[in-house]
């Protein structure tokens, strides 16, 4: 599905003049308006706005979870705007992965099960990949557990962890820490770009906070469905 031919001249992700418009015929409700950025292999790039303006929405379209109106959206060499609905399951399996405000996690799985899933329906699970992700993310002792036995901050290392785990060449990351506490949210912000860099993966950030967005490399500020 994907090509290597990415660089300075192909970068991983490409947004061109993408615009997506929420409602009915008579009522349409524009939430994106000609967005355009990039993003390469190995970079991390905030995305920050009022709530509302289109920050979450974007993310939604880059994970090929809903489809735009108008533009263009290529990951490598793909364009997701000509993908099937078995195409846009296989990117997300295999190229992008997500992490999200609610943690998201298996109830059924323990926090080892939890943490190998997406990474086994890639086939790209990778023991010792496995093993540093658990270490870092201080999950050794809790691996036996399942998810309604953890603290808000332990479920989303569980979650950081499951979407790296397959080492995806892109992470999207939609208000990672917004249901944490502050020490919890720097602690895990932290984790994230760590293993981000580790497993050489770009990152894709939405959040409200300007702590947060001046950790990653770029920002950018979304308003009134416009790059500002």
């Amino acid at each position: 599905m994907m090509t290597d031919e990415i660089g300075a001249e192909n970068p991983l992700l490409r947004v061109e003049n993408v615009s997506k418009t929420y409602g009915s015929p008579g009522e349409n409700r524009p939430v994106l308006d000609g967005v355009s950025l990039d993003l390469r292999l190995g970079e991390t790039l905030a995305l920050t706005g009022e709530s509302g303006s289109g920050k979450s929405t974007l993310l939604h379209l880059v994970g090929a979870l809903d489809d735009f109106d108008a533009g263009e959206i290529r990951l490598g060499a793909t364009n997701l705007s000509g993908l099937t609905d078995r195409d846009r399951a296989a990117l997300r399996r295999t190229q992008v992965a997500m992490v999200f405000q609610q943690f998201n996690l298996i109830a059924s799985l323990t926090v080892a099960e939890n943490l190998r899933v997406h990474a086994r329906l890639a086939g790209r699970e990778d023991q010792s990949w496995l093993i540093r992700l658990t270490e870092r993310l201080g999950l050794t002792d809790l691996l036996a557990r399942y998810p309604e036995h953890l603290s808000g901050g332990q479920q989303q290392r569980v979650a950081i962890g499951r979407a790296l785990a397959m080492r995806p060449r892109l992470l999207l990351a939609d208000e990672p820490t917004g249901n944490l506490d502050e020490h919890s949210s720097a602690k895990v912000m932290d984790l994230m770009l760590e293993l981000v860099r580790d497993a050489g993966s770009a990152l894709f950030l939405v959040t409200h906070s300007n702590a947060i967005a001046d950790q990653l490399d770029r920002r950018l500020h979304l308003r009134n469905g416009h790059v500002a």
